[in-house]
């Protein structure tokens, strides 16, 4: 960065830093004390569609890199088509396999990258809900007093390869194409330390339709 830049207040973005993705975890536990939110075990990359030998030959390698983990059970990725055209490498485990489920996005824009595609990569997410949406919050009432309370909410942490950054993105149940600004804001403070959050709010694009949300 030149001087220019520093006094004018520019600031260039972060570059893709893969290894961010290990902080979600840490971050999972932050959500589920703050919000009552846990990971429902889908987590996806998105990418902007390819066509073509080469791209098919990553995918395989992709699958035969994935196949190799004798713990999963199901399929180990799957490779769908949103109503926008853009393409996702979709990934399910347990819901108690979050670290699992961090290598298998790593695994999948690290064979991405190395075979060239890095710049159709877009974006990772991993999804969340509320703890009693699978029976398991104790208390309906201590859940619903937490942030953006009410049963059935959904979020995603979506982490933006090109700036290297996340941002949380929770569409409200029952309200086609509407999302919970107040969530989504008060997470922004919350996760400050566990994960590099998108400080341009311009750049928290909405995904409908991903797959987990």
């Amino acid at each position: 960065m030149g001087l220019l830049d520093i006094l004018l207040g520019r600031t260039k973005p972060a570059p893709p830093d893969l290894d961010q993705l290990f902080g979600l975890p840490s971050a999972a536990v932050t959500l589920e004390a703050a919000a009552g939110l846990r990971p429902t075990g889908q987590g996806a990359v998105c990418f902007a569609t390819v066509e073509g030998a080469a791209f098919e030959q990553t995918h395989r390698e992709v699958q035969a890199l994935l196949d190799a983990d004798t713990d999963r059970t199901g399929p180990p990725v799957e490779l769908s088509k949103d109503a926008y055209g853009y393409s996702w490498l979709v990934s399910r485990r347990a819901p108690d396999q979050l670290p699992e489920l961090v290598n298998d996005l790593h695994a999948v824009n690290s064979a991405m990258e190395v075979n060239g595609f890095g710049p159709q990569l877009l974006c990772s997410l991993v999804g969340f809900a509320d703890g009693e949406a699978d029976g398991e919050a104790d208390n309906k009432g201590e859940a619903d007093s937490k942030a953006g309370g009410g049963s059935g909410r959904r979020l995603a942490l979506v982490y933006l390869y090109k700036r290297g950054t996340f941002y949380p993105f929770a569409p409200l149940p029952d309200r086609p194409h509407q999302r919970d600004n107040a969530l989504e804001l008060q997470l922004k403070a919350t996760l400050a330390n566990d994960l590099r959050v998108e400080q341009d709010l311009s750049r928290w694009f909405p995904v409908w339709g991903a797959p987990g949300l």
